[in-house]
């Protein structure tokens, strides 16, 4: 199988690679990555002299650039995205550009080539809060901000063109991963690199925005059995089975590096902030996938991660 991946230099991308390439002997990847702030070479040393991989630096809105590399590929796994709900806030521009525009180049691109599988990643966010219950793939979408607008907006491309063009697309939206290369301006990695710096971790508002976190390699595996075992056409949500309040995960960590609720710092709430993200994965897991990685240990085994690789991180933050 020859797989086009995009944005496999940042974090859930590049897992993705490593996972696939560490799996798969007779598997060929092609990674194009822009490599803006968040696409880090670092993150693709361990597999960059694979002879089964190779590396592509260019954007996914330019079909110069991606018509070629489709043409080499059967499978497509879509990463690339503008993803920092924070930046979308301040300038949402960007998060238009590559989300929706740079979805639609590597769609139309996708359907001229003849590509067998298109998967496209989304994101819980798309769903928007709920406060009971859990989304399951056919409820409404209501997004919240710029960012997981644009997210939206490339799922129903994506969707209609399977609809019209009987493009082979499927869908994931999973919940919030965390684990070794995220970019320190998430809140896990963030966080852990404050404290190693001795540094105060900011905390939204009262901490009780609830999330439900899957540690990366859980997604990558998820998103490696769809490709295999997916149906055609359906969007299948991912997640951990672990709903935890911001404050909560904050104490955790704190716990592991040994530090108290000192340092702590409780910052203006972020504007249009949803409050729970909650998804019904049932439809998955009958499918035959599940998280293997519990929660605990794969967030000290993310700390230590983090706490061992200072020369990965520390250029980023400064």
């Amino acid at each position: 199988m020859n797989i086009l991946v995009t944005g496999g230099a940042g974090f859930i991308g590049s897992n993705f690679i490593r996972f696939m390439l560490d799996t798969y002997s007779d598997y060929k990847i092609i990674n194009l990555d822009k490599l803006t702030y968040a696409g880090n070479p670092d993150n693709l040393k361990s597999f960059e002299n694979n002879a089964n991989y190779s590396f592509v630096h260019g954007d996914i809105c330019d079909p110069g650039v991606v018509d070629p590399l489709m043409q080499q590929s059967n499978c497509v796994v879509h990463f690339a995205a503008e993803s920092h709900v924070d930046r979308s806030i301040e300038d949402g521009a960007a998060f238009v550009g590559t989300n929706v525009l740079g979805t639609y180049v590597m769609l139309d691109s996708a359907l001229r080539a003849g590509i067998d599988r298109f998967i496209h990643i989304s994101t819980d966010e798309v769903y928007g809060s709920i406060i009971k219950g859990s989304f399951n793939e056919t409820d409404i979408l209501t997004p919240s901000s710029p960012y997981s607008s644009s997210k939206a907006g490339s799922d129903l491309l994506a969707r209609s063109f399977y609809i019209t063009h009987d493009l082979p697309v499927i869908v994931t939206r999973c919940t919030n991963n965390f684990g070794p290369y995220q970019y320190p301006e998430k809140l896990i990695p963030l966080f852990i690199t404050n404290l190693i710096e001795d540094l105060k971790v900011p905390v939204y508002g009262t901490g009780q925005n609830i999330r439900d976190w899957i540690y990366v390699l859980d997604h990558c595996k998820a998103v490696d059995f769809i490709l295999h075992s997916g149906e055609i056409g359906e969007i299948y949500n991912i997640g951990g089975g672990t709903e935890i309040t911001n404050i909560d995960i904050t104490k955790m960590i704190l716990n592991i590096l040994n530090y108290d609720e000192s340092m702590i710092k409780y910052v203006q709430d972020r504007p249009g902030h949803d409050l729970r993200y909650s998804l019904d994965c049932s439809k998955l897991m009958h499918l035959g996938w599940s998280p293997e990685y519990g929660f605990k240990k794969a967030l000290e085994d993310t700390v230590k991660w983090y706490v061992e690789n200072q020369w990965w991180w520390e250029k980023l933050r400064h």
